[in-house]
């Protein structure tokens, strides 16, 4: 009589859970990194307001020493959210810091600082194309270049 082999040997077993070793290994700091990116594109999206008002400021105004505070007129507050994780603070030369819930491969989260152009280059131009520096500016982690103004 012939005896029906039943459930799996040790070693399908085992290149089962080698198979799973792998995948994991290569998976989770790709995880890691996408989670990273998407927190530092929705910093990028969650700014895009303050961007706008103080825009409008500096064209109604005609300077950044009346558009650097959050809460008065028609300059928003950005609060903290899961992308942005400490206040955001506003110099009177119109630039904006933030810190983002973005972080490197070491757990430090990646700064935004958006600089507006010189009042120079607005001069008869239809657009205000804010730059991008700080920590945000990785290509892995954070905002890739070409996006958000990172060069």
């Amino acid at each position: 009589m012939k005896q029906v082999q039943k459930g799996f040997t040790l070693i399908e077993l085992m290149i089962v859970v080698a198979i799973i070793g792998i995948l994991a290994a290569i998976a989770i700091p790709q995880y890691s990194h996408y989670i990273s990116r998407t927190r530092a594109s929705g910093a990028a999206e969650e700014l895009n307001p303050l961007k706008s008002a103080m825009a409008e400021c500096f064209q109604v105004e005609g300077a950044w020493t009346n558009c650097a505070t959050q809460g008065a007129g028609s300059i928003p507050t950005v609060g903290v959210t899961k992308f942005i994780t400490a206040a955001v603070t506003t110099s009177a030369a119109g630039v904006i810091t933030a810190t983002t819930g973005a972080t490197t491969t070491a757990g430090v989260n990646l700064v935004y600082v958006l600089t507006p152009p010189t009042a120079a280059a607005m001069v008869g131009a239809a657009n205000m194309e804010w730059a991008a520096s700080g920590t945000i500016c990785d290509s892995i982690r954070g905002l890739k270049p070409g996006q958000g103004g990172c060069p």
